[in-house]
């Protein structure tokens, strides 16, 4: 049995210890141990994968594992991963540990509450490990279900409505993505559901992609606030819990560009290709509303939200430029994006947890007050509008330099269209920062406010440290990413030049 099984054992026996808990000193003791365990393993997986390559291992995926689940339709529990698997766990790894540390005082149902989340964590590791298109999708809807309890019992503000818009929308691309899957399957000759093994055989006709293509891509670009598909976004992230709005904004909505280059571009990439400049412009739409969107909020979650949609879509669009700087330069922006969005709504939660306000018209002199907390969001701040030092300027220069390597002049102008994200970017970051931590105090009562305790700062420094370590390390994960993304580019592009000769 591959060690790959590990992230889901774990979190099953984390489910059977908070069941099995009387106390809440106890759930507290199930999470932080089988949170450290995953993270441990990650951070292991992480520098066994880079030996492995130093040492001359070339096999598409590694730590592969294969067990029929239904022979009828060739459906197999495997598993295995690459560089870019190996990243996604890791970064899963920290928003599930650190985001363990902002439930801490999570009241009440607390035991029931981190059960939900342990659920959800369990279909994001297995999302990221498997290789088989029907257990991706199983876990897929594993990780999706738990989000309509988590904000529809433990949210704020108009939660069940919250609930109900995200559950339904998702659940309409997942019918979509399901079709997507099915049809891939049958047409490459019904004998195998291995995403390797599909991509080996291409015997999918063309015009049988460009009809399978859209239902994979938006039904992964659902989760990944594809435009006009994003508006569940706002309103889920405005409700969810702390952790819940960590896990959902800086692992889940990952998933999302994760299938749809796993799937929707590797196995269809001649439909990749012909079909790029329609999803190209809703990307490029996706960029520049959501920072637009972002500027005229009040609600600091709201911001923070469609933040997301804007950052999310720069990944779908520098997917589909579909150059190896590009595309490595989306991978890492998956991993800055899921750390300071993260940290971001950490923040938030804390912030909230004391005002019991989130309107930056109500909120003013919080540096004075507490400055622990102010201090990490300048810092989530400034990597969010790509400040060097810090892992958004390495991803979005990646990604800009990548997409602008094209020659035509479509897709040079969406380049220079996106771009102007940065700038808007900055004014709603510095326009909040500005507001709420260093005009005077709003109202007297916050006087009175304490900074963040023991387990809130062990959150937000660890997610401030790893942060500023992407960014000012960053190569070691660019190398793993672009070493991996080598092939299959190759095999996208080549299949595809092929196809027009």
């Amino acid at each position: 049995m591959s060690i790959l099984t590990l992230f889901v054992v774990i979190p099953v026996l984390m489910l059977l210890g908070l069941w099995m808990a009387r106390s809440l000193n106890q759930v507290r003791g199930v999470m932080v141990v089988g949170a450290s365990c995953l993270l441990a393993l990650s951070i292991w997986l992480t520098i066994a994968f880079i030996q492995m390559r130093h040492a001359g291992n070339t096999d598409a995926m590694l730590f592969t594992y294969s067990i029929p689940w239904f022979k009828p339709l060739n459906i197999a529990y495997s598993i295995g991963v690459d560089g870019i698997s190996v990243v996604m766990l890791l970064l899963s790894s920290i928003i599930v540990f650190t985001g363990t540390f902002a439930s801490w005082q999570l009241k009440p149902l607390t035991k029931e509450y981190f059960l939900w989340f342990t659920l959800l964590s369990i279909g994001v590791y297995g999302f990221f490990i498997s290789i088989d298109m029907f257990t991706m999708f199983m876990f897929y809807e594993v990780a999706l279900i738990p989000m309509y309890l988590l904000i529809g019992v433990w949210g704020s503000g108009p939660k069940e409505y919250a609930a109900m818009k995200l559950t339904l929308m998702l659940m309409g691309g997942s019918a979509l993505l399901i079709i997507g899957i099915l049809g891939i399957y049958f047409f490459s000759g019904a004998t195998t559901m291995n995403v390797i093994e599909i991509a080996q055989l291409h015997n999918i006709p063309v015009h049988i992609q460009k009809i399978f293509f859209p239902f994979v891509f938006i039904g992964f670009g659902v989760l990944g606030a594809l435009f006009p598909f994003h508006t569940w976004s706002p309103d889920g992230h405005a409700s969810a819990p702390t952790a819940v709005s960590m896990l959902h904004a800086g692992v889940l909505m990952k998933l999302g560009g994760y299938g749809c280059f796993r799937i929707a571009m590797y196995l269809l990439p001649e439909a990749a290709h012909e079909l790029a400049w329609v999803f190209l412009i809703l990307t490029t739409i996706s960029v520049v509303y959501g920072a637009l969107s972002a500027c005229v909020q009040t609600d600091l979650k709201y911001i923070n939200a469609y933040s997301s949609v804007s950052h999310c879509g720069l990944v779908l669009f520098a997917l589909l430029m579909m150059t190896q700087t590009s595309c490595t330069g989306a991978i890492l922006q998956m991993l800055s994006h899921g750390l300071m969005t993260a940290l971001f709504f950490a923040l938030i939660g804390m912030i909230y947890g004391r005002t019991h306000t989130r309107d930056v018209r109500k909120l003013g002199g919080l540096m004075k007050i507490m400055p622990f907390l102010g201090v990490g969001y300048v810092v989530a701040g400034l990597a969010n509008l790509g400040l060097p030092g810090f892992s958004g300027f390495v991803a979005e220069m990646t990604i800009f330099i990548g997409s602008f390597q094209n020659a035509d002049t479509f897709r040079r102008a969406a380049t220079i269209i996106a771009c102007t994200s940065i700038v808007v970017t900055a004014v709603y970051i510095l326009r909040v920062v500005g507001k709420i931590l260093y005009q005077k105090v709003a109202d007297p009562h916050y006087e009175t406010l304490t900074d963040a305790t023991w387990d809130e700062r062990v959150a937000v420094v660890c997610l401030i440290f790893c942060v500023a370590g992407l960014g000012i390390a960053p190569l070691w994960a660019s190398n793993v990413i672009s070493d991996t993304l080598g092939p299959l580019l190759e095999h996208i592009n080549s299949v595809s030049v092929m196809a027009s000769l």
